[in-house]
């Protein structure tokens, strides 16, 4: 079920971290908030965040090493002058929060002169946005991994590593999990305070073949994404993790086999486990407003949907449809309020192929004439100020569409790739080129073994043009990242991208070992 813009996303069964409520938010909050508004600002707020983020890294089902971080800390962000100012600190002491807002403040004032002295005339203004006292909202998981004993974590990777390590042909097996527990509190001049808790786990094994005759090596990596759950995603059943690491060395032995393709045209059948990245790469950070205006240009380049081709731009074909979500159950980028305070929305961004919308923040779609941001600035510590982040950003599936296997079936010579390896792309989300885990030769609507050095390549409008055919609900999946980065200093977020199989016609396919000039 689709969630109209600003619906709640459904409730947690767990209670906010005691040991995070003890903090002294609200008095940290009302100290430096004070202290902004004495000095004249026109907008001030508070975040006060702690992030634990821990990881187990297993080689060959020995441990290789761990880790368990805590970053907590505070920021004031104000607008004085038509300017932002923005500080940062550490000590939870009222007076301390309210030095850092003068330090806010003092920096807003400076950034002031810099702007007079360039002769730019452009006042920051945000968007406005209701208030929301006293929210709470806490992510949907069942069991918090940090609770769970960490020998019973590294004990499931090693046996896990031992299963992929006793099949014939794997030479090492790679294992990790990395987990992140997220706590914030923000209050903000207009009235809006909200406390949130996130929770989210990576967990990934890697079975390595080598072949002592010729020295050549391949790998095959589990499937399973990044997800906003807890430990049950280990341990429930959802995810067939036991099917998936019996298969894995059959199909990595195949790999090692596999003739190197053909260069040329044909028709592709993209399984959602690669497709989230062709979508986060070329129509996730191509429609975040910043970079089509041209304010985010330092880090990754800008974007070919300039915003003057709103309701112009064909993106794809018609049976394209797209969403920015930040209301998605189990989404990395899904919260209850973001770092301006504004309330999780889920938005079109492209509808029947047309581009339609953008992902904003309070200060762009002010500037751009939008009457409401939808909930798209994060910062990804206590130190850093929040930026325009992605959005779970998904492809629709069609209602009545197709299985993966009837998607297949519908192509004579072609190529079905499943897996997310490598990617490339330019500057502006244009040209670009993925890899895969696996890539299958399509003979007359059949797989008909894999192949490798499979390279896909494409121009972003040109790629989705192709789309001929999209999966039913059925071939669904929520993938996405822990790390896309943004901004300078760099920030990383973690978000997912759903999307279903899909079938494009005539793509050009390169052999990227020829292409790398490897023999």
């Amino acid at each position: 079920m689709r969630r109209r813009r600003g619906d709640a996303v459904p409730a947690s069964p767990h209670a906010l971290d005691e040991t995070f409520l003890a903090l002294p938010l609200g008095a940290l909050a009302d100290a430096a908030l004070a202290r902004a508004r004495a000095l004249g600002a026109e907008h001030a707020d508070f975040r006060l965040e702690r992030v634990r983020s821990a990881s187990w890294r297993l080689r060959d089902a020995r441990t290789s090493g761990t880790s368990d971080t805590t970053d907590l800390g505070y920021a004031v962000r104000v607008v004085h002058g038509g300017a932002w100012g923005f500080a940062s600190g550490v000590d939870l002491t009222m007076d301390a929060a309210a030095r850092v807002a003068s330090q806010a403040v003092a920096m807003a004032k400076l950034s002031a002169k810099v702007i007079d002295a360039a002769g730019s005339e452009e006042l920051v203004e945000l968007a406005p946005e209701p208030a929301h006292p006293d929210r709470t909202w806490i992510s949907s998981y069942d069991i918090n991994p940090f609770e769970v004993p960490d020998a019973e974590k590294t004990g499931l990777l090693a046996e896990w590593s031992e299963r992929l390590l006793a099949a014939p042909g794997v030479a090492h097996a790679d294992a990790s999990l990395l987990t992140v527990q997220e706590n914030k509190f923000y209050a903000d001049t207009a009235g809006t305070s909200t406390t949130q808790q996130r929770v989210r786990l990576y967990p990934h094994l890697t079975a390595v073949a080598v072949d002592p005759s010729s020295g050549e090596f391949d790998s095959m990596r589990t499937l399973a994404p990044p997800a906003g759950r807890g430990w049950e995603y280990l341990t429930d059943g959802r995810y067939d993790w036991d099917g998936e690491l019996a298969r894995i060395p059959d199909q990595l032995a195949e790999k090692m086999r596999a003739p190197s393709v053909e260069p040329g045209t044909y028709d592709l059948v993209v399984d959602p486990s690669n497709l989230w990245l062709t979508i986060h790469e070329s129509i996730g950070h191509a429609t975040e407003l910043d970079r089509a205006l041209g304010y985010e240009a330092a880090y990754a380049g800008t974007s070919f949907a300039t915003f003057d081709q709103l309701g112009k731009l064909a993106y794809g074909s018609e049976i394209m449809n797209v969403t920015g979500d930040r209301t998605a159950e189990h989404g990395l980028a899904t919260i209850g309020y973001d770092d301006e305070g504004v309330a999780a929305q889920s938005w079109d961004l492209i509808k029947d192929g047309t581009l339609v919308g953008y992902q904003l923040d309070r200060r762009i779609a002010k500037l751009t004439g939008f009457p409401r941001s939808n909930g798209c600035a994060f910062a990804d510590s206590p130190g850093h100020v929040p930026v325009q982040r992605m959005a779970n950003v998904s492809l629709r599936p069609a209602p009545d569409g197709p299985s993966t296997e009837e998607l297949i079936g519908g192509v004579e010579r072609g190529i079905y790739v499943v897996g997310d390896r490598s990617w490339s792309i330019d500057m502006q989300r244009y040209n670009f080129q993925f890899t895969q885990q696996r890539a299958y030769a399509i003979r007359n609507g059949r797989l008909c073994g894999q192949l490798r050095d499979v390279a896909y390549q494409g121009i972003t409008p040109e790629f989705w043009g192709s789309m001929e055919a999209i999966g039913g609900p059925r071939t669904y999946v929520l993938g996405g990242a822990f790390n896309c980065g943004k901004a300078q200093p760099g920030q990383i977020a973690a978000v997912s991208h759903g999307c279903p199989s899909a079938m494009f016609r005539k793509v050009n396919i390169l052999n990227a070992s020829a292409e790398s000039g490897r023999p």
